[in-house]
């Protein structure tokens, strides 16, 4: 059996669930109240969900593997942000409890699979 060539980031699964993940959120985002607070959270949860595949696309054009795995250390951090603010949308009642959920699985997914990334790139 042939291994799977990565040819570019877009190649990469992680990078594919981070844009599912960046996706669900823009429809997310339609369903949020027209109120100041949302507004706020909007922006801010808008930038670490697009954080998290930029960084994987900016760290895998980069030039070594140890920048590479900075870059998915800075996107897991990005991970770690959104779900904070996914924990904010939940107490604030803007998703559905299940939505919440299902995004956060999704967020948790991502994170696991940048640590193993990372700690095969560090190896």
């Amino acid at each position: 059996m042939e291994k799977l060539k990565i040819k570019t980031f877009k190649d990469l699964i992680v990078w594919q669930k981070s844009i599912e993940l960046f996706k669900l959120l823009v429809k997310d985002l339609e369903k949020f109240p027209k109120e100041r607070a949302a507004y706020v959270i909007t922006d801010q949860v808008l930038r670490s969900v697009s954080s998290i595949s930029a960084n994987i696309a900016e760290g895998f054009g980069r030039k070594g593997q140890k920048e590479f795995a900075q870059f998915l250390g800075i996107a897991k951090g990005s991970a770690n942000e959104s779900e904070d603010w996914y924990e904010k949308i939940r107490i604030l009642k803007y998703l559905s409890e299940d939505s919440v959920n299902q995004r956060v699985e999704l967020i948790t997914e991502i994170k696991k699979m940048l640590n193993v990334l990372i700690s095969r790139i560090n190896s």
